[in-house]
Order: structure tokens, then sequence, then C-alpha cells
């Protein structure tokens, strides 16, 4: 199996930590890194730079002690905001930039931002090309499936997205109208992969070893994104890669002083 690689960066394993609003924080996400993270994105940081003198915001923007490379996720919806946003995070030690049009949380698509996007593809098209632009580091886009079961658009938004430059793919399994209720969908995610040569990560309700080794084989994805399963359990990804890479369950882990 090749390795794993965005941009000159060759990932150190297949599961990657999924970026979400009030846990990955840095001390997690290096935490999650530790224990075999491939890859672990920032919260969420708005691209309003107005907005970044808050400690909230400060506190995000921080990647002291963090492993390489370092990716920071935007969100918003204007594209020259994004590429300026990017452009200054970047400066900051940002090492990817991850785009955000996969929340579906109402406070975020309300500003037509996160997974909202998803029904607007002329406006995903010069989101991506404007910000792959403005920045010479590698740049990936977190998407959901679409926007209702009805505008299942996943594929569609995948390729514009590789024909935009972007570098990796993280498809979480579901609708914006489907929040987090109900089982992921693989199907589009194999139907993505099957169209598109950049790297796939699949996304939604992957939370054993066993489970990641299903998703991968069924959908050919690149790699797996781990998120709610991760929280209060960041050994996960240890179990996952060796899962992976040996079929074998890691040795159990040892207290301190044990």
């Amino acid at each position: 199996m090749q390795p794993l690689q965005i941009g000159p960066y060759v990932l150190p394993s297949r599961a990657v930590l999924a970026p979400m609003a009030g846990v990955t924080d840095r001390p997690f996400r290096i935490l999650c890194r530790n224990f075999g993270a491939g890859l672990a994105a920032s919260e969420m940081i708005s691209s309003d730079t107005r907005l970044w003198s808050s400690a909230k915001s400060r506190h995000r923007m921080n990647h002291q002690g963090e492993s390489e490379p370092r990716v920071v996720q935007l969100a918003g919806s204007d594209p020259q905001a994004l590429a300026e946003a990017a452009r200054a995070n970047v400066a900051l030690g940002a090492q990817i930039i991850d785009l955000n049009m996969g929340c579906p949380a109402k406070k975020v698509c309300g500003k037509s931002c996160g997974s909202a996007l998803l029904s607007d593809e002329p406006l995903v098209a010069r989101i991506l090309e404007q910000v792959v632009r403005a920045v010479a580091v590698p740049v990936t886009l977190k998407i959901r499936t679409g926007w209702d079961r009805a505008q299942r658009n996943g594929v569609k938004i995948a390729c514009i997205a590789a024909d935009s430059g972007i570098a990796a793919l993280a498809v979480h399994g579901r609708t914006r109208a489907d929040f987090y209720q109900g089982d992921a969908e693989y199907d589009t995610i194999r139907a993505i992969k099957a169209r598109v040569a950049i790297p796939v990560f699949a996304n939604g309700d992957i939370d054993t070893p066993q489970k990641a080794r299903e998703v991968l084989d069924f959908t050919g994805a690149d790699g797996v994104m781990i998120g709610r399963a991760s929280h209060g359990a960041p050994w996960i990804f240890r179990a996952v890669n060796a899962h992976l890479q040996q079929g074998i369950a890691p040795p159990p882990l040892l207290r301190r002083g044990a």
C-alpha cells in the first residue's frame, strides 16, 4: 500500500482526527497525535478576522508543541475573506488549510457557512479556487454527502474540489439535514472515491478498529476520519492503527507506575 500523502507531507497513519468545536483544542490534538492520529486539525476558525482578537480565537490559533503538519480549519462563505484568512494563518504557522463545508450547526448554516455551501456549487468552486491560489500550502476540504437526501450532490462537489486543486477530501456520510441522526451511509463516499484521484477520508460512525477496516474496504477510501469516538478515548487511534497495519489489537495500556 502506498504511503498516504497530502502535498509534501507523508502521514504516519491513515486514521486522522476530525475537527470538533469545543473538543479538539490544542491539548487534545497533541494527545491524539501521541496516540497515533495521522493529522489533527484545529477547531473551526471564522474567516472574519475581526473576531480573531477574542481569547477563544487566539487560543484556537496557538500551535505551540504540535506535531507537523499543523492543520487549521477555516469556515466562511466569502471567497476573498477565506483566502485572506488562509494567508494569515499560514503566516502564523499553519502548514495545511482545511475548509469547512460540513458543519450542520444551525448557527453556522444560518450564515451560509459550513454544509450550507453544498447547495451553491458555483460558490463552492469560487471559494476553493481562490483559497488554493492564495497559499503555497496544501488546502483540504471537509464536506457532507449533500444538503439533504434529495440533494445528495457529494460526488459533484468532490469533482469540483479535485478540479480546483484541493489536496485531500474528508466526507461525512450524512447530509446536513441528517445532522447526526440515523446511520452514516458510505455508498456516496465509495462513489466519490471512484471519481477522484485525490486522497479521500471516510468519516461518520467509525467507532472501532473493525469498523475502520470495513469502511476502508467498502469505500476504497485512503483513510478514516474519527470524530465523536475519540472524545474521551484518544487511544482509539492506537487501536485502529494496530488493526489496519497488523490485523491485531495493541497491547493494553499500562498505568504509570504499574
